[in-house]
């Protein structure tokens, strides 16, 4: 996917938990002022990291009940999920260099290394 995903409460187990890759989810809304910081950034970093990464985008407005199960008390919330677990938590926006540094070592961490 080189575009986010955007991705409604019945869909999330099957786009986010069961993915074969490793999953970025943006809760968000409309509303947030540090959401819409965050998105354009998100847009980039989906097509850059296209096949390795998935950006899935969750409106908490219309969508929230994975919000609630995770906790996430404030948005914009980005949960870093591979294999279905919560690997990394990030609350609030990231300057970009920060937000592509923090995905990148998530990628690092979870992507196993090729065989010899």
């Amino acid at each position: 996917m080189s575009v986010p995903v955007h991705v409604k409460d019945s869909e999330f187990e099957k786009v986010v938990l069961q993915s074969k890759i490793p999953v970025v989810v943006d809760f968000w809304a409309p509303w947030c002022g540090p959401c819409r910081m965050v998105a354009p950034m998100l847009d980039k970093i989906a097509k850059e990291q296209a096949g390795k990464l998935v950006i899935a985008k969750v409106n908490t407005d219309e969508n929230p009940q994975w919000a609630m199960k995770y906790g996430v008390q404030g948005i914009p919330t980005m949960l870093f999920i591979a294999d279905g677990k919560v690997i990394h938590q990030q609350v609030g926006a990231l300057p970009e260099p920060t937000l592509k540094q923090v995905i990148n070592q998530f990628i690092q961490i979870v992507t196993p290394a090729p065989a010899a």
